[in-house]
């Protein structure tokens, strides 16, 4: 049996679970960051630590220093999936087209309403952060061979995962469609405006995978269904 080409780089965290109780920030949410190797081809995949800590983990991890990596793929584009993406400046970054278009249509609604208030310096942040996403390109192929797009809309408008074969066995990069074994045996999902759509991607990866790659866990074997106790799932109120 030979090692499975997806890596654990660094484990993610919410900033508030609410499976713990918490209804407020108390800590930096940052995505689990794993890494693909094929043919001495590294893709990272959500690199929601600062830059200079993704560096470090990356080579704690692989040996590898970041202009080693040729691509980054997005399972969602907000900051605690890509925090780290200035540190892989020679890297083609990728997202699926829905989530870069949702972020940039949310992004300009808010930067026009900043410069409509007069809040000069919240515009500028705006501004910036779409300059960020243009350099993000939209992909509807996977971004190395055998690996899959698993669209997993709902958490996030396109929250995308990556599906690949190992040894007969499916892995599956799950991003937030499933947040953490915890999640994923209490059937919940995060809070996001659109439940149903989300507790459907859940359940369809939960089933198609053999191997899941959690938003903000580790990688766990999945129990080929969602268990019976499973709960309703949260949702953001008034959305």
């Amino acid at each position: 049996m030979t090692s499975p080409p997806v890596q654990l780089i660094s484990l993610g965290s919410l900033s508030a679970n609410l499976l713990w109780n918490e209804q407020h920030a108390v800590r930096t949410g940052h995505a689990t960051c794993s890494s693909i190797l094929q043919d001495d081809t590294i893709t990272l995949v959500n690199p929601g630590l600062p830059p200079a800590a993704m560096a470090s983990r990356l080579h704690e991890r692989t040996g590898q220093m970041p202009d080693r990596v040729q691509r980054v793929f997005l399972t969602s584009v907000d900051a605690d999936h890509a925090r780290g993406l200035e540190a892989f400046p020679n890297a083609t970054w990728l997202a699926f087209p829905p989530e870069l278009d949702a972020a940039r249509e949310r992004a300009e609604s808010e930067r026009d309403a900043a410069v409509e208030h007069g809040d000069q310096e919240h515009a500028e942040s705006l501004a910036r952060h779409l300059s960020a996403l243009e350099q993000i390109v939209p992909t509807e192929d996977g971004p190395a061979p055998n690996v899959d797009l698993f669209p997993s809309v709902g958490v996030t408008p396109g929250c995308c995962g990556l599906l690949l074969p190992h040894e007969g066995r499916t892995i599956l990069i799950a991003g937030d469609a499933v947040a953490s074994e915890a999640h994923l045996l209490a059937g919940q999902i995060l809070p996001c405006p659109d439940r149903e759509l989300a507790q459907s991607s859940f359940t369809e990866a939960v089933e198609i995978a053999d191997v899941i790659v959690c938003g903000r866990d580790g990688m766990i074997p999945s129990p080929g269904r969602v268990p019976e106790s499973a709960g309703p799932g949260h949702t953001l109120p008034n959305l």
